[in-house]
Order: C-alpha cells, then structure tokens, then sequence
C-alpha cells in the first residue's frame, strides 16, 4: 500500500478483514467493524459541525448507514475512502436538518436560554463553508464529492479519483474549479 504507514497498511488490513466478515452476514464482525470506524467518522463529521453534539449525531446516522449500505460497497478505491463519502454525506444531511430546524424556530419566540443543537448551524465557525458547499451541491453537483473528499476528508488525490471513477486529471480540475467557487461565495458571505 504505497503512501502508508505500517500502522496504516494495518489497519486498513483489518477494517477489510471486517467489512468481509461483516458483508458474509458475521453480526460480531458488523459490531467490530462499526466500533473500529467511529473514530474515523468522527473526525470526518467533526470537520463539518462544530458542535459536538450535531457531529456525534451524524456519526451515528453514517454508521447506520454504513451498516445498511455495506452490501453496495464495490471495491473501487479503498473501504475507508468508501466510509468518508457516507460520513460527508451524513453530516452534509445532519446540517441541513439543522438549518431547517433552526429557520422552523425562527417564527416561534425566542426562548431564553439558546438552543445549542441550531446555536450549531447559527453561530458554527463552519457555517458559511456549510452554506457554500450547498450553493456548490446546487450550482455544480458535479464538483462536490472530489472537493469534499479532498479538502474535507483529506482523501488523497488518487483515491478520490478510484472513488469517484473519474480519471486523476479530471479530479484535479474539479477540486480546482471547486475551490474557486467556494472560495468566491465565502469572499460574497463576508462582504
């Protein structure tokens, strides 16, 4: 596994010893799998809600997700690379429930104390990169799994490029285009 660190390469070793056993029906090795995959989730969701309590929430759906889903795991690019995509999406789903929450409670009166799980949406340091993906999501759907990957999952080029099954170049300008565009929308938010 070239790029990887012994511990790396061992692990990743594991996860698919796991997600085998796991895909074969093993309800041990689908409990095994998803504990060792927390962390992992955790930090991918945690790179889009600042709130502790809204990540571990999307960190919960993702492992069901990935749970239920396993079975359309296809072996293009890497298992872990796979488990980045369904955490992204999870958080990505988590915000804009968030969000619908948050404008939902807007009509009724304030209360007194702020809620802390739409403070999250409203007051996160992550909120305008939020509201830019999703005018990305909008704008140019193709362009956001390879610039979430990359710049959120910290996917490494090449394996977002089996993931996706986009030639390397292509993923490239994606990421490039991308980043353009989210970093005008962030220079619009704050002007």
């Amino acid at each position: 596994m070239e790029g990887f660190s012994t511990t790396e390469a061992a692990e990743a070793d594991e996860l698919e010893r796991l997600r085998v056993a796991a895909a074969d029906g093993r309800p041990e090795a689908m409990d095994d799998l998803l504990r060792r995959l927390e962390p992992l989730v955790m930090r991918r969701v945690s790179k889009f809600l600042p709130h502790q309590h809204d990540a571990e929430e999307a960190c919960q759906d993702a492992l069901v997700a990935v749970a239920t889903k396993l079975h359309t795991f296809s072996g293009s690019g890497s298992f872990a690379g796979w488990v980045s995509v369904v955490a992204s999406n999870s958080a990505r789903t988590t915000y804009r429930a968030l969000k619908r929450r948050g404008s939902e409670r807007a009509f009724e009166t304030i209360p007194e104390r702020p809620d802390p799980r739409t403070t999250s949406v409203i007051a996160g340091s992550r909120v305008d990169l939020l509201e830019a993906l999703e005018a990305l999501e909008s704008a140019k759907p193709h362009l956001l799994e390879a610039f979430v990957l990359r710049d959120l999952g910290t996917l490494p080029y090449d394996e977002i490029a089996r993931a996706t099954g986009v030639p390397l170049g292509t993923v490239k300008a994606r990421i490039h285009d991308a980043r353009a565009f989210v970093r005008q929308r962030l220079v619009e938010q704050q002007g």
